[in-house]
């Protein structure tokens, strides 16, 4: 498989500035997931790409590859993409930087329904949901599949909405999606050329894109979620459990 793993790691975060760089536990928040990454032990590079030199100086620190990309794109694919243009690569996987207790397997995992699924174009990860409080909240994204694993449809809403009891039914028949990514380097290419789509804007999700151009996101289910480092409580609960080793 001719993969890498790019971490797209911006300074700046709407919840919490400068958090790649965050340093409590004694190593960068980014190093943490970089070495998660390298872990997984299956791509030929993990790479990460930034916008400012800070972070690029903390992977100089700690011995990361790191490409330095325009500060301009709109979202962390769009500064992949301009990470992998010159490489000669199959398959791209997109960790972003705040996920440094991610399962390696699961990286290996994204990148292999690829390699099983040549009429797939990207992949992603779901994982069940534990309370049907989770299910209602439009921060957890869900997802629905066909009978073989192909998305149909991702919402920050019910879906499926269960109508015998109001909305949220049986929480084992709803699918949580993951942010972890792979893509075919040819899509990924194609896929930022791409104005964002009517459902991408209305419900402030990405992948929809693809789906509304008519291109084939497979999934498969994992065992369980993992939380990332979006405010500063959840960085505090990560150094704790990081100290506490």
């Amino acid at each position: 498989m001719n993969a890498v793993i790019v971490i797209p790691a911006r300074y700046g975060s709407s919840r919490l500035e400068g958090k790649v760089l965050a340093k409590k536990t004694g190593k960068y928040l980014v190093q943490h997931t970089y070495e998660q990454a390298l872990k997984s032990r299956f791509a030929q590079q993990v790479l990460i790409a930034t916008d400012d030199e800070r972070v690029m100086q903390a992977c100089r620190e700690f011995g990361a590859p790191c490409v330095m990309t325009r500060s301009d794109h709109p979202s962390g694919t769009d500064r992949i993409a301009e990470a992998v243009g010159g490489l000669d690569c199959e398959i791209v996987v997109n960790l972003q930087a705040d996920e440094p207790e991610i399962n390696p397997e699961y990286l290996r995992r994204a990148a292999q329904l690829l390699a099983d699924h040549p009429e797939a174009d990207m992949a992603t990860l779901l994982a069940p949901f534990e309370t049907a409080r989770q299910v209602s909240d439009p921060n957890i994204v869900k997802c629905v599949t066909d009978a073989k694993g192909r998305a149909v449809y991702f919402s920050r809403s019910v879906i499926p909405y269960d109508r015998s009891n109001g909305g949220v039914g049986a929480v084992q028949q709803y699918k949580r999606h993951l942010g972890l990514y792979a893509y075919r380097k040819s899509f990924l290419m194609a896929f930022t050329k791409l104005p964002p789509g009517v459902l991408e804007q209305i419900e402030k999700l990405e992948q929809l894109r693809a789906i509304e151009n008519g291109y084939t996101i497979w999934t498969a289910m994992v065992e369980k979620a993992w939380d990332g480092i979006d405010t500063a409580a959840q960085y505090e609960a990560f150094v704790k459990r990081v100290l506490s080793r």
